[in-house]
């Protein structure tokens, strides 16, 4: 697949420029992935082509839905917060890329799931991974794509088949056409899902894809032609790539996307992590504790255990006394009588 095929394919959407002085705008924009060559000013270069599809027809406003928001935006690059001077504290610049990546990712997570509740949890528990890691993704060269690989695996981790929330399926798409097109997502495997999303739907070339989904270029090219081949199977109506690609953003842009506030996830991630402090602390006191007790009740020295008892040849066995004479009886009956009456002294009697 080189790359002018890649360009012809997707030359409709404009690509990234020079970054912009201004707030994040939560619209759906036209931003590339990773990789993705520089073309400033890419609205007055390209002209109508780059609104236009192939036959001339104005190309529909969910298009670009899959890709994160605004234009002309140079690869990784995120916009600066509005009115946030020269500097922009950790906060500001992680408010300004939850703007700017939020809403695409919530769409790519969904058509990675088919679920938009897991979709929502995936972009938020990225993010506040993100946001535990700041300094990390505050120096990464694309820090748009540190937290779409962090939403996908999530996204995508084998564990949430065993939670109970996520055991029914949600409600298909009420378009019979989506409704075909994510079940054909959904029968792929995940690795499969994913390389088509990032090259079909985000816009990512090979050599990215391949990089994100952690496979050599060949593989991934290999998983990308069955993919497009098992989609072709199972849809009613034949798709190529451009097609494709305008049919995963709407299906991505039906029903609730919505991110939650970025001020929400800072404080839920914030929350979170002091959760998983308290909790290490106390399972360290915990260790320690019974490591102190154990230390304490255990012996200083071997003591020997007690041998088990024998049997001794030659001692007669201990007998129960048998029962009482009438002699012996009237002597005990004289003796409680004596002892109770007072202290007086027996005397032999002749008989």
């Amino acid at each position: 697949m080189p790359g002018d095929r890649r360009e012809s394919e997707h030359g409709s959407v404009p690509e990234q420029g020079p970054v912009p002085v201004r707030g994040p705008e939560s619209g759906a924009g036209a931003g590339s992935g990773r990789g993705a060559p520089s073309s400033g000013g890419a609205e007055s270069g390209r002209g109508r082509s780059s609104r236009t599809g192939g036959r001339g027809r104005r190309r529909p406003s969910w298009a670009r839905a899959l890709r994160p928001s605004g234009l002309n935006r140079a690869p990784g690059a995120v916009p600066a917060a509005r009115q946030a001077g020269p500097y922009l504290t950790p906060a500001q610049a992680f408010d300004a890329l939850y703007a700017y990546c939020a809403p695409a990712l919530v769409r790519q997570a969904y058509l990675l799931t088919g679920r938009r509740d897991l979709a929502h949890e995936s972009v938020e528990r990225a993010f506040q991974r993100a946001w535990d890691h700041w300094p990390e993704v505050a120096r990464d060269p694309d820090p748009a794509g540190w937290v779409r690989a962090a939403a996908h695996d999530w996204a995508l981790s084998p564990w949430h088949r065993l939670r109970r929330r996520y055991r029914h399926p949600e409600p298909p798409p009420p378009d019979d056409h989506d409704r075909a097109l994510l079940d054909a997502l959904l029968s792929l495997p995940p690795p499969y899902r994913r390389t088509l999303v990032l090259y079909d739907g985000v816009g990512l070339d090979l050599p990215d894809t391949a990089a994100e989904t952690e496979a050599s270029t060949r593989a991934a090219a290999g998983r990308l032609l069955y993919a497009r081949e098992v989609l072709a199977e199972r849809l009613p109506e034949p798709a190529g790539p451009r097609e494709l690609h305008d049919r995963l953003a709407e299906l991505a842009s039906s029903g609730r996307t919505r991110a939650a506030e970025p001020a929400a996830v800072r404080v839920g991630g914030e929350r979170r992590a002091r959760l998983w402090t308290r909790t290490a602390a106390a399972v360290t006191v915990v260790l320690i504790g019974s490591t102190a007790m154990t230390l304490h009740t255990a012996p200083t020295h071997y003591v020997p255990p007690v041998p088990p008892g024998e049997t001794v040849r030659g001692v007669p066995p201990r007998a129960a006394p048998g029962p009482l004479s009438d002699d012996q009886r009237e002597l005990r009956d004289r003796l409680r009588e004596a002892l109770l009456d007072g202290p007086e002294r027996l005397t032999p009697e002749a008989r």
